[in-house]
């Protein structure tokens, strides 16, 4: 596989608007699978890259407040999302991987 270039998207909302974008050509029946292998590639790129920036922040009180009322309602509604709790708490990761 080939390194794809990421560097365009600084952001989270660049890069959930490209995420979304190749959503939608994937659901296209006219995409071939090549191509559709590629876009995948693509979005597990944008995904690492938003997980890293995520890492790398340095959330106020706050933040980390409101990302853990976030992940406590996805999970109550079964859609926790470990990467946004792992954020907030390390040693969640911890819990989840014993």
């Amino acid at each position: 596989m080939a390194r794809v270039d990421t560097s365009q998207y600084q952001t989270f909302p660049q890069i959930t608007e490209r995420l979304d974008a190749i959503v939608s050509a994937v659901r296209d029946k006219d995409v071939s699978l090549e191509r559709s292998l590629d876009l995948f590639d693509e979005a597990i790129a944008l995904g690492s890259k938003a997980v890293d920036m995520v890492d790398t922040m340095d959330f106020t009180s706050e933040e980390a407040a409101q990302l853990e009322d976030e992940a406590a309602k996805k999970g109550a509604e079964g859609e926790g999302d470990v990467a946004a709790q792992d954020a907030v708490d390390p040693s969640f990761a911890e819990q989840e991987n014993a």
